[in-house]
């Protein structure tokens, strides 16, 4: 089981090199989001084939195992646990998604001449109903996932989900490190 363990975070360290080449070439234009449409595909020998969505995915499932193993979630109690953190972790990705939409169509409204007073109102409206209602999901989520959780294991999910917040950060940190000192 460890060495599986081990295996997924080498596979995931890898590909987030890789993958934040992508953040990469997106944030140099967006010509890295147009190249790499239909990720999974080989898109060619300077282009990785992994999309963001599937380094998100290997994390996850990653953060999956570390959850079973550190809660010492017994098998019976994970069939109850892993829809229900699969659920709170999309709430959380739909919220990301959904917040970054809103606020990119605010960025563009702020920019335009001339601007349009009404349509920014209604976006930021839109953005305040969207952190009333993700507040609302995300504690259901929990809610749902402390059903299945002693009182211990819940703590020790708070603490564990902070880590992995802090371990991805670094992650993606060490990969743009390792990217950006690559000759080009």
């Amino acid at each position: 089981m460890k060495l599986l363990m081990h295996l997924v975070a080498v596979a995931g360290i890898l590909v987030l090199c890789n993958g934040s080449s992508l953040a990469a070439q997106a944030a140099r234009g967006g010509e890295g989001q147009r190249q790499n449409r239909g990720a999974g595909r080989a898109a060619g020998p300077d282009r990785p084939g992994v999309s963001p969505g599937d380094v998100q995915k290997m994390f996850d499932a990653y953060a999956l195992m570390q959850a079973q193993e550190q809660l010492k979630i017994a098998d019976d109690q994970f069939t109850k646990f892993l829809p229900r953190f699969k659920a709170l972790q999309e709430v959380r990705r739909q919220t990301l998604q959904d917040r970054a939409g809103i606020l990119q169509n605010l960025r563009q409204l702020a920019n335009a001449t001339p601007a349009d007073d009404a349509k920014i109102k209604d976006r930021l409206n839109a953005l305040k109903d969207l952190d009333t209602r993700s507040a609302e999901d995300v504690k259901k989520a929990y809610d749902g996932v402390d059903q299945v959780l002693n009182l211990r294991q819940q703590a020790q999910f708070r603490v564990f989900e902070e880590v992995m917040d802090r371990r991805k950060l670094e992650l993606v940190t060490r990969a743009r490190q390792a990217n950006r000192a690559k000759p080009k």
